[in-house]
């Protein structure tokens, strides 16, 4: 059986885009070398259940500005789906599916960064229900 080990995030210009992500998830970010555009992203502490990942500039142009979901998408594990679409609101992202229930499992959102890329946030709520 194969698991997902790791993710990456295209964007325009990542060092505009880094700020974006540890204000709203308090992720960190380390140049990999000078010379390449590529940056760990750790996402938590390895005692914790999770991925790290990557960013590396994007090579191609960016998503269009509507777009449906036409790749992998990653879901990040949040506090509050509320709060984190506010703060995601207040750093200039937007909206792509409002929060809605899992049943049994929690509260589920997607958004759009500040660079077009569309994720997914979720916070565990067994209660969770239309």
């Amino acid at each position: 059986m194969s698991r997902v080990i790791h993710f990456e995030i295209h964007a325009s210009d990542p060092i505009e885009l880094i700020p974006f992500y540890e204000s709203l998830f308090g992720w960190s970010f380390t140049r990999f070398l000078p010379e390449v555009e590529y940056w760990t992203i750790t996402t938590g502490p390895d005692s914790l259940p999770g991925i790290n990942g990557g960013l590396v500039k994007r090579k191609g142009p960016a998503p269009l500005e509507i777009q449906a979901v036409n790749a992998t998408v990653c879901t990040v594990q949040v506090e509050s789906v509320d709060n984190t679409l506010a703060r995601n609101n207040e750093l200039g992202g937007t909206v792509v599916l409002p929060r809605m229930p899992i049943p049994g499992i929690g509260w589920l959102a997607y958004i759009k960064d500040t660079d077009g890329n569309i994720l997914g946030i979720m916070n565990i709520d067994p209660t969770a229900r239309n």
